[in-house]
């Protein structure tokens, strides 16, 4: 079971960029192949089915999220290319507002072809325009943990890490060192 980072639950955008991580047992893609990428998108709230093609665009958002959420963490300016492709999977399905009424009204956005890839990726275009142009955009963070390559919201000052996997895995590193140099010391 994979631990999600924080803001994974308030981005689908943040969970697609890190759908692609380093685990102790090696390198993983939940949008591996054409089967893991649907049950992703299914378990992220989108019926979209993915073939090949499909799943090449799919990982090609990532990718760019990925960049955007980079270049926002080293406050710098994504490639231009990387924008257009974002805003381009943004327009590729028209969503209008709908009024909906739980607890007072509020808007949501619909697609007007649920269901197909275009409406996902539209959708997670979307969620990334607004995490990096919004207010969550100054909580993005990489883990800072020796190889991990996913981001999390840090929504705690001391937070430094996606998981607490993460977190041991450096702390006990950083014992490992000290263990060492006490030997080295003691020769």
């Amino acid at each position: 079971m994979v631990t999600a980072a924080p803001g994974e639950d308030r981005s689908p955008a943040l969970a697609l960029v890190n759908s692609r991580r380093l685990t102790p047992g090696g390198p993983v893609d939940d949008l591996g192949e054409p089967g893991s990428a649907t049950t992703w998108l299914r378990e992220h709230g989108t019926a979209a089915v993915v073939g090949g093609e499909e799943l090449n665009r799919l990982t090609d958002l990532r990718t760019a999220v990925r960049e955007l959420l980079a270049a926002l963490a080293e406050g710098r300016a994504p490639a231009p290319t990387t924008v257009d492709a974002v805003n381009a999977a943004a327009r590729a399905d028209p969503a209008a507002p709908q009024l909906t009424w739980r607890n007072g009204p509020s808007r949501e956005w619909r697609s007007t072809r649920p269901g197909s890839l275009d409406a996902a990726l539209a959708t997670l275009a979307r969620d990334a325009i607004e995490v990096v142009s919004g207010e969550l955009g100054p909580l993005v963070r990489p883990c800072e943990a020796h190889g991990c390559v996913r981001y999390y919201l840090r929504e705690h000052a001391r937070r430094r890490w996606c998981s607490t996997t993460c977190g041991d895995r450096v702390r006990a590193a950083r014992h490992q060192r000290l263990v060492v140099e006490q030997r080295e010391e003691a020769r």
